[in-house]
């Protein structure tokens, strides 16, 4: 495995040179500074921490723009609507608790819309859409909001109790090992309390929120849930939308050590994360909180909980708290974690799959992998496409899997690897069959089949902005909404003796 490597330069660097390198070391992963020996060490760290700052920096003024957004939207739809009114609106955030309940009958299932890392569900961000309006392409969709930062295991308990209602909870055995309270918050009405066996839902899920429903599946499979009959068979559809099926390069760019896939690097974007989120929870400023939550109120990290001390035990000593546990997202979507869910949560010859890998990246003549060019893609991924095509896994920490080849996840869309997102490969494929675009060549839809399609375009394409995903916005989201409502339930018993479906069936994937 050709491990990248950049050109040494003389002892006597000069300052252009220095910031050359900064320019280029976030374009190849921090590969230049760390490996050039001739820089002393006083200015090579100055220059780490230069590089990183900046990263830091471009990425909360990104966050801060779609916050301040949505915040003017919402004072400004309240105001229009206090003048219509003749009054006040009486607050400008909207909680989620004011979110109405959807009334769905059972006669045709919902789709339920998942989001990914940082993402949010109906009634936060002053009603911005994570999903940029898709859910409004049918009359039956659901949107939950789910904790943004919090680890798969507790989005997919989380989701579970949104549809069906009653207290989260995370699991006994889970809390206790990962040092959080074992309930969370309480959904007095499920937004689908009829979800059973007989009334499944189709799930669509973006990013991360494709590894929530699949391990929720599998929790339905166990029977994981208290006090009810579950089965996988309450899922009728997963489709997984630039979902991070098999974890992302991404992940270890950021600052999870590619040698244990959990901890973080001490100079890093996520350690940035880690202090916000962990500062914002501490906080505990309820009007903030109904705009935006990361998830992490059952780890009790209030002020009013634990004090200053506790705050530095969180923050400094790192003894307690979802970042010293593991139990948070990141951790999940490197590969040694996106491994050990698939190594879990099975392909089931009942459900139909399907995924939409995006792509923006292109092979050169001299054959280098590199962002497919400059017009097409969010102006926040451009540098990061570039870096997960040069990104190379460390000689010395042993390989994610066995197999593994750089080359393979060279091709992203700036945030997941396309090579992850077609279909569950590692630590083993499970079934999958290419869709080219024009269609299927004939071939039915099969239930237990992952069939995928490769789409030209960036993470941020299918979200947060319509305009920006263009024509491709709408003839991805019209595929999937059309798949979800042309699926019928399949039969059932032959399914579990792992017959096909019936020849007469005409079930072809739209992708």
């Amino acid at each position: 495995m050709a491990a990248y490597r950049c050109s040494r330069g003389r002892a006597g660097i000069t300052t252009a040179r220095s910031f050359s390198l900064l320019l280029l070391d976030p374009i190849l992963g921090g590969a230049c500074l760390s490996s050039s020996s001739s820089m002393a060490g006083g200015g090579q760290q100055v220059l780490v921490a230069a590089r990183r700052l900046l990263c830091a920096a471009v990425h909360l003024g990104y966050a801060f723009y779609v916050f301040g957004t949505a915040v003017a939207a919402d004072v400004a739809a309240s105001l229009v609507k206090g003048l219509m009114a003749g009054g006040c609106g009486g607050g400008v955030a909207k909680g989620v608790a004011v979110e109405a309940a959807a009334v769905l009958d059972g006669a045709v299932p919902p789709i339920v819309l998942v989001h990914g890392i940082f993402g949010f569900g109906k009634g936060r961000l002053g009603g911005l859409s994570y999903f940029a309006g898709a859910e409004e392409k049918d009359d039956r969709v659901l949107v939950p909001d789910l904790g943004s930062l919090t680890s798969v295991h507790d989005r997919a308990r989380e989701l579970f109790y949104y549809l069906r209602g009653g207290r989260v909870d995370y699991g006994e055995a889970h809390s206790a090992a990962c040092g959080h309270a074992r309930f969370g918050r309480t959904y007095e009405r499920g937004h689908y309390p009829l979800w059973d066996e007989d009334h499944p839902v189709h799930f669509v899920g973006h990013s991360a929120g494709a590894q929530v429903i699949r391990l929720l599946q599998q929790m339905l499979h166990d029977g994981e849930f208290a006090g009810h009959a579950t089965s996988e068979r309450w899922v009728l559809s997963v489709t997984s939308l630039s979902g991070a099926l098999n974890g992302s390069t991404r992940a270890y760019i950021d600052g999870v050590r590619p040698e244990d896939g959990r901890s973080l690097r001490p100079m890093c974007l996520l350690q940035v994360c880690r202090v916000g989120s962990v500062l914002y929870h501490w906080l505990d400023l309820p009007w903030l909180k109904r705009y935006y939550d990361f998830g992490f109120d059952h780890f009790g990290m209030s002020r009013r909980l634990v004090g200053v001390r506790g705050l530095a035990d969180i923050l400094v000593a790192g003894t307690r708290g979802p970042f010293a546990t593991g139990d948070w997202i990141l951790p999940d979507l490197t590969i040694q974690g996106a491994a050990r869910i698939n190594a879990r949560a099975r392909t089931f010859p009942g459900t139909f799959y399907s995924s939409y890998a995006s792509r923006r990246t292109a092979r050169t003549r001299r054959g280098a992998t590199v962002p497919s060019g400059l017009l097409g893609i969010h102006p926040l991924l451009f540098l990061r496409a570039l870096q997960m095509c040069r990104w190379r896994y460390p000689a010395g920490a042993p390989p994610p899997y066995e197999g593994y080849r750089d080359e393979d996840w060279e091709d992203n869309d700036g945030a997941l690897n396309t090579f992850s997102m077609t279909h569950p490969r590692v630590p083993d494929e499970h079934p999958s069959v290419p869709v080219e675009e024009d269609g299927t060549g004939g071939r039915s839809l099969r239930p237990g089949v992952w069939y995928y399609r490769i789409v030209e375009a960036d993470h941020m394409a299918f979200v947060i902005n319509r305009r920006r995903g263009g024509v491709q916005f709408d003839l991805v989201y019209d595929s999937i909404f059309r798949n979800c409502r042309r699926l019928c339930l399949p039969d059932r018993d032959a399914d579990a003796s792992g017959s096909e479906l019936s020849p007469d069936r005409d079930l072809r994937p739209n992708l």
